[in-house]
């Protein structure tokens, strides 16, 4: 499987904003944040790759 982004690219720290009752309950279930909106955001990037992979051979 490709990597849609580097993963031995260095980690890079950063501010979100976010719901404090989901925070509560994440931190509450011991959820990993960074490792959540990885896997969220590498899903969000292939979805976007797709959609134009489909565009772009469409008329293949």
């Amino acid at each position: 499987m490709s990597h849609v982004f580097n993963p031995n690219a260095p980690k890079k720290p950063t501010n979100v904003s976010i719901n404090s009752d989901l925070l509560d309950k994440s931190r509450g279930l011991n959820i990993n944040l960074s490792a959540t909106l990885e896997a969220a955001l590498t899903e969000q990037l292939r979805a976007h790759q797709r959609t134009q992979w489909k565009a772009e051979n469409a008329k293949a």
